[in-house]
């Protein structure tokens, strides 16, 4: 990545097959899920082609779905939304990475096996 504004620390890879379902966390009641299209992921974070926006700081669970692919309830937190072609890009950080005391040795395996799919399929 050679743009300086990035604040990615490692390659991300293109996904576009991956479904990735979101749900919003709140403390009340669960808000719907939404279906998005993933634009590309590494094992820190994911961008998302959104239908609605949601708001920088939402905490969610995501659910991903593709071949040989299936993990449910990785906890994210979106870090960025902004317009993007017929909705909204979410930039969304893994918090399993951003805080030492949500780190899981699961959750890191499974997305690194996630990121390694796709990193296959770029090769």
């Amino acid at each position: 990545m050679s743009d300086s504004g990035d604040r990615r620390i490692k390659q991300r890879f293109a996904a576009p097959c991956l479904k990735v379902q979101l749900h919003e966390r709140k403390l009340f009641g669960a808000r719907s899920a939404v279906d998005t299209t993933c634009l590309d992921l590494n094992r820190y974070g994911l961008a998302l082609l959104s239908p609605r926006p949601i708001a920088a700081g939402t905490r969610l669970l995501l659910d991903f779905e593709g071949r040989y692919i299936s993990e449910s309830r990785v906890a994210a937190r979106v870090i960025s939304c902004r317009p993007y072609q017929a909705g909204y890009r979410l930039s969304i950080q893994f918090s399993y990475c951003r805080d030492q005391k949500d780190y899981s040795r699961g959750v890191d395996n499974a997305v690194s096996r996630i990121e390694g799919i796709y990193n296959r399929y770029a090769s």
